[in-house]
């Protein structure tokens, strides 16, 4: 699936064969306890999106070792994270009927997993199949706050047919939405508009359902720059993030993140250069950053990525701006001068989405940026992603 070596026993970054994924853990450990916090005030409950990290030990971080509820996008994922504890489960991706027996086997186990719908079909397949097996499938209604994905609108005819399909076969659990379009939204002001209008889109999907006569007790919403930028979530019961655990360059050109609150990177060699076009040339290409480039649409275009020395620090001017599949271009910008970088040197690029980005490895090696980094950080533990998805 890509070219991250399996992980394997190592003292330093200077280690391991190159590309590799790098956790800090202690700059994960700050991003966990900033949102947890402002959960606490907000007075609801956080409910973390554990599709970014896929790790049963970066889950651990979340709550001081106890499993805590969580969102999860596949069902290898929800299967792996029961298999690990975690019994408290919503499946934040619209359902399908085929998938519904490994559903219902993960509810026999004692496992309340929650899925996702927006349609009568959804439902009605839904309601059978808790007939049927005799239990009932926790069912939220997809809300659309802002076109951004799928979802009914808050006055859509149907949802109230949909609530009482789900009700009536036992199953209405509640309403989710997901503000998407926040990862669009540049200023403070924008973020906090955001998180108003997908908290009161929630809560009038919930309130027409509700005057129906039906029972709505989950209001779940989320995105990571609206759960930091949220004010009030009167109405509504629990709050969803992913990314906020490691963050990215995406987050940090919205403003919800420094760059210094980056927990991932990827250390990356240098194996060449070019200095007729400028470039330095790495053994990391898209295969070990994604292809992503989410940044490219905003104030500050950084490429596929910043580049920091081995130790953490920035490298000024220097950034990633060329992929192939298994190489990297760095190439200087703002008059900054090309780093004489010997072939050999270690170098780690911040993402600029870490989801994509974490994907694309199979485990993390673990450093702490409050310890030593000379001559190089000590790796503190090797992490594994679940795999199967």
């Amino acid at each position: 699936m890509n070219s991250a070596p399996p992980l394997a026993a190592a003292t330093t970054l200077a280690d391991p064969d190159t590309p590799f994924a790098v956790v800090d853990v202690h700059k994960a450990q700050s991003n966990i306890e900033r949102l947890a916090g402002r959960a606490d005030q907000l007075g609801v409950t956080l409910r973390p999106h554990v599709k970014t990290a896929k790790s049963l030990d970066v889950a651990a971080l979340l709550h001081g070792d106890v499993p805590c509820p969580v969102t999860v996008s596949t069902l290898a994922e929800a299967e792996a994270f029961a298999d690990g504890g975690y019994t408290d489960i919503t499946y934040a991706v619209g359902i399908d009927a085929h998938k519904l027996p490994r559903v219902i086997a993960l509810l026999r186990r004692g496992v309340t997993l929650r899925v996702l719908l927006d349609s009568r079909e959804q439902a009605t397949f839904v309601a059978e199949a808790a007939h049927e097996a005799g239990i009932a499938v926790p069912a939220q209604i997809e809300i659309d706050c802002d076109g951004h994905r799928g979802g009914l609108k808050a006055d859509a005819p149907e949802l109230v047919d949909i609530g009482r399909i789900l009700h009536e076969a036992g199953c209405l659990d509640g309403v989710l939405t997901h503000a998407g379009e926040s990862y669009f939204a540049y200023t403070p002001e924008d973020q906090r508009l955001a998180a108003r209008n997908e908290r009161d889109t929630a809560v009038a999907a919930a309130e027409r359902l509700r005057a129906a006569g039906l029972l709505v007790g989950t209001l779940s919403v989320g995105s990571t720059p609206t759960a930091h930028a949220a004010e009030d979530l009167t109405g509504v019961t629990e709050l969803r993030a992913g990314n906020y655990v490691f963050f990215d360059l995406v987050m940090a050109g919205l403003g919800v993140c420094r760059v210094e609150d980056l927990a991932l990177s990827v250390v990356v060699s240098v194996i060449g250069h070019r200095p007729e076009y400028g470039w330095i040339i790495t053994d990391g290409g898209w295969m070990a950053m994604s292809r992503d480039r989410g940044t490219s649409v905003q104030a500050q275009d950084q490429g596929y990525g910043l580049v920091l020395d081995l130790a953490g620090n920035p490298i000024p001017g220097l950034v990633m701006t060329g992929a192939s599949q298994e190489h990297g271009t760095l190439t200087a910008r703002d008059d900054a001068d090309l780093p004489n970088l010997p072939v050999g040197t270690r170098l780690r690029i911040l993402p600029n989405h870490a989801c994509a980005t974490a994907a694309q490895h199979r485990g993390y090696h673990v450093i702490d940026s409050t310890q030593s980094a000379d001559p190089a950080p000590a790796i503190q533990a090797n992490w594994e992603r679940i795999t199967g998805w």
